[in-house]
């Protein structure tokens, strides 16, 4: 019985990479407004934007449902444009032990970004799926 994963997708934005890598990593207060069908408050609950150790709180929306989720900003990396994200409160971890979101914005051109993004969680129970929606979810365009 297999209980933790790894799931990655890809998606191409018309941004550049270093605009893409300081929405998340200093300013994803304003992700709300680039895609409020997805995204509704972002909110800041520890440390300052853009710094690793810092609390954010998500109020998002999956197939109608509101949720919340609250993570720590574990790690940001500004030369390879990657920031990650560790789950510590909210919806994600009523079905998974552990979740993590790593992004990383790679340009391919001017103001076109290849997005990656991978999800590492270990579900609580076999009978939960793996998060096909959350990474769905995450493929922000």
């Amino acid at each position: 019985m297999v209980l933790a994963g790894k799931l990655q997708a890809e998606t191409l934005v018309k941004v550049s990479a270093h605009k893409f890598h300081d929405m998340f990593c200093r300013k994803p207060h304003h992700i709300s407004n680039a895609s409020p069908e997805k995204i509704q408050k972002v909110h800041l609950h520890e440390g300052d934007w853009g710094t690793p150790g810092s609390v954010i709180e998500w109020s998002h929306s999956i197939d109608g449902n509101n949720l919340v989720c609250k993570q720590i900003v574990e790690s940001i990396d500004e030369e390879n444009n990657s920031i990650t994200f560790k789950a510590i409160e909210g919806d994600l971890l009523k079905k998974y032990k552990t979740f993590k979101a790593v992004l990383q914005a790679i340009p391919k051109g001017h103001d076109v970004t290849l997005v990656h993004w991978t999800l590492e969680y270990k579900k609580l129970n076999k009978d939960i799926p793996p998060p096909i929606k959350e990474l769905g979810f995450s493929s922000y365009e």
